[in-house]
């Protein structure tokens, strides 16, 4: 199933990705996305948390469909991508908070925060301080994107955390799963944590 990654990748890089942990808060437009492309590139070990359900409005930029409606997007994703790819994703429908954060992101080898609230994305950046634990940030703005590492991140104002009609383009959402998915590749490989900061309209990937 995983002829091409492996030839590209290198066997013993593919076992490596197959028993790596990786948690995933968020299973909107880049969460959702992320771990789909994860497990088809061969990740193994992967839990998302998400308490919200699939609205209408998700479907041109979330891997869901209208019958999938009214459903909690975790359990929907762990559905899909088991019949698949025969992969048991661990969906957990709940909130995020400072309070449950080490029991539901103890145990991971990195957590990538992809929330779309900034209570949310504190609490995520807060506990894997602490912890120690490797974090990687995505998110999106406009016609910018951007992958983080904990240490540099910061967490956006709340102000546009309550504004669900926003813009947002398909092609940029792929774009920094593209790259969240290699920086995340390259870390399990080699340890390196490198940040990006993505524009859609010049096609422009820096380095942060």
């Amino acid at each position: 199933m995983f002829d091409h990654e492996r030839d590209y990748r290198t066997p013993e890089l593919m076992g490596r990705l197959q028993d790596f942990p990786v948690t995933i808060c968020g299973a909107g437009a880049l969460g959702a996305n992320l771990a789909e492309n994860l497990a088809r590139s061969g990740f193994g070990r992967l839990r998302v948390i998400d308490r919200d359900r699939v609205e209408e409005r998700n479907l041109s930029t979330q891997p869901y469909y209208k019958t999938d409606i009214g459903a909690y997007k975790a359990k929907i994703l762990a559905n899909s991508l088991y019949r698949a790819l025969g992969v048991a994703i661990e969906a957990k429908r709940v909130e995020l908070t400072l309070d449950n954060s080490p029991k539901l992101l103890s145990q991971s080898g990195l957590v990538v925060d992809t929330f779309d609230n900034s209570t949310a994305r504190q609490a995520v950046k807060d506990y894997c301080l602490g912890a120690n634990l490797p974090c990687l940030h995505a998110g999106l703005a406009g016609d910018y994107g951007e992958v983080i590492w904990n240490e540099s991140y910061r967490v956006p104002s709340a102000v546009n955390d309550d504004v669900c009609d926003y813009p947002l383009a398909r092609n940029l959402v792929f774009l920094v799963v593209a790259i969240a998915s290699e920086v995340i590749v390259q870390f399990v490989a080699t340890q390196a944590q490198r940040s990006y900061t993505v524009t859609l309209n010049d096609f422009a990937v820096k380095p942060f």
